[in-house]
């Protein structure tokens, strides 16, 4: 085999990762043999296993783990049934009852947490280089060793991969991922790792400045993937540790690696793309705005046709379209072609775009199989909106959200408190906008805004409402947001107590909160009816 792609622990196992179905789909296009395992899926079905279960719980474990354990089969197969959509608060008990039974595992110093799509290590930081080594020389272990050296290294061992490539999206997939790769390259010294991913990309401009080069992997890519990998496949790269994709490529997802039975899903459910990157790219403090990768459209025209094909060839019916946010070219595309999407299902992210305005526009989305949309409203004050560059008028925002409850699309929203020069007036404005369109906005997601390390914002600190900001802290370089201080001395610890006391205080605004679907959030709220 040229190549093996490998998604490591620990995210949310609810659906195949669209990473390696894009990098799979191109390779195999390019006439490169390659295969992809979902580890992460894998590890978690490995430790949820009920009789490694019990081995951890040990002989007299607590009334709550004893009873998890007792019920973590039966709460694993409920989340693979459309059962788990018919009555809310089971759903939330097998979530709870399974993060519970993940619990028996601690490591061996008792000081790892894991649970469905979460991993933390307290004896090891994401953010300290140091760290990353000293797990992937094996100094330090995971409670996922047993099953990369059970299952996953005899699976790896069988492919004979000339190359191995590991993508690293998510913060909670660094410490595993590192353990991973310095284990492959101590089993399989001859076979070059290369590590990918959202989280490497994040962290390009500090690894290239610093030349910062880690042990587990030979390589590694910033960007999309498809044309580095490719490269490496055939040989066609210099020495260079740090490989630069532009563009993505055009491609046809390949999940065929992927046992979509075996996902904790009521009902199976692919994700996919219609472009790479933001095209609006003005948020503040979005990185996105600092992203040095110009947005990208791989589908144009022929998005409709990929879904129905998807569709019909894996024999699904709901798509996670997982755009930053969705181009309005095709949600045109898909408003325009009800009867190619007759039968199919979808959700993604959306901005207020001044298309849902249009009543019968929401409509035709709706006619289009669109379930759910995910919204980023972030503040009721239209003061913080502007200060952030949103491009969006509170005042519209009401008017969409009423089209799309009338249409019967529910409505996933988020809002952010603490921003730069936010006051308790604008909190205030934010409590009284969400009252106000509480019976339009089914779920509810209100964050504490952390600054990012290469925001927008630290561009004009004074325009954009920040008195100071610290630099990186020495002993985490590779933190992914900074500490600042806000211009109106409204900081995160005055945000936090008016999130707890005033907006969690509301019954319209507590009860949007409790409707996300615990664990698995927006993956699995187009289940519900809100």
């Amino acid at each position: 085999m040229d190549v093996l792609l490998i998604n490591p622990p620990a995210g949310k196992p609810s659906e195949p990762p669209l990473g390696l179905a894009v990098l799979l789909g191109h390779l195999r296009s390019q006439g490169l043999t390659a295969d992809a395992i979902d580890a992460n899926l894998d590890a978690c079905l490995f430790l949820l296993d009920e009789d490694r279960l019990r081995r951890a719980a040990g002989a007299n474990p607590p009334t709550a783990l004893r009873r998890a354990v007792k019920h973590a089969a039966r709460s694993l197969a409920l989340l693979r049934s459309p059962a788990a959509c018919v009555l809310f608060d089971r759903y939330q008990s097998a979530v709870h009852h399974l993060d519970g039974a993940l619990s028996a595992y601690r490591g061996a110093a008792g000081d790892e947490r894991y649970s469905l799509g979460d991993y933390r290590h307290g004896g090891l930081s994401e953010f300290v280089p140091a760290d990353l080594e000293r797990g992937s020389r094996g100094e330090v272990g995971t409670l996922f060793d047993d099953y990369f050296r059970e299952v996953l290294l005899p699976r790896i061992s069988a492919a004979a991969p000339r190359l191995l490539a590991i993508s690293v999206n998510y913060l909670h997939q660094a410490l595993p991922a590192f353990a991973l790769a310095g284990l492959l390259r101590r089993v399989f010294p001859d076979i070059p790792v290369v590590g990918g991913g959202g989280l490497f990309s994040s962290w390009r401009s500090l690894l290239r400045e610093q030349n910062l080069r880690f042990s587990a992997f030979s390589r590694i890519v910033f960007g999309p993937g498809e044309a580095s990998l490719n490269a490496l496949a055939e040989g066609r790269v210099g020495a260079d540790y740090f490989l630069e994709d532009g563009a993505a490529l055009a491609f046809a997802p390949d999940f065929s690696f992927a046992d979509l039975a075996a996902y904790l899903s009521p009902v199976p459910v692919l994700p996919v793309s219609a472009s790479r990157g933001c095209y609006w790219r003005r948020c503040l403090f979005c990185p996105e705005a600092a992203s040095p990768t110009h947005p990208y459209g791989a589908y144009p025209g022929a998005f409709v046709k990929l879904l129905r094909g998807l569709a019909t060839r894996y024999g699904v019916h709901h798509f996670h379209l997982t755009d930053n946010a969705l181009p309005v070219g095709i949600l045109q595309e898909l408003a325009a072609q009800p009867q190619a999407m007759a039968g199919l299902g979808w959700h993604g992210f959306v901005r207020f775009e001044q298309e849902l305005l249009d009543r019968d526009f929401v409509q035709k989305l709706a006619v289009s199989g669109c379930r759910m949309l995910q919204l980023g409203l972030e503040s009721g004050s239209q003061a913080v909106l502007d200060r952030l560059q949103k491009g969006t008028r509170v005042e519209q925002v009401a008017r969409m959200l009423e089209n799309l409850h009338g249409a019967g699309i529910r409505t996933y929203v988020y809002v952010m408190l603490g921003t730069p020069g936010e006051t308790e007036e604008d909190a205030e404005r934010t409590l009284h906008f969400l009252e106000a369109q509480g019976e339009m906005i089914d779920y509810l997601n209100i964050a504490i805004m952390n600054l990012p390390r290469e925001s927008q914002l630290l561009a004009d600190p004074a325009a954009a409402g920040i008195a100071a900001s610290a630099p990186l802290a020495e002993d985490a370089p590779l933190g992914l947001y900074r500490s600042f201080v806000s211009s109106t001395g409204w900081g995160r610890s005055e945000a936090r107590r008016f999130l707890h006391r005033q907006l969690l205080g509301s019954p319209i605004i507590r009860a949007a909160v409790n409707r996300v679907p615990s664990g698995f959030t927006s993956n699995h709220a187009f289940l519900f009816n809100g």
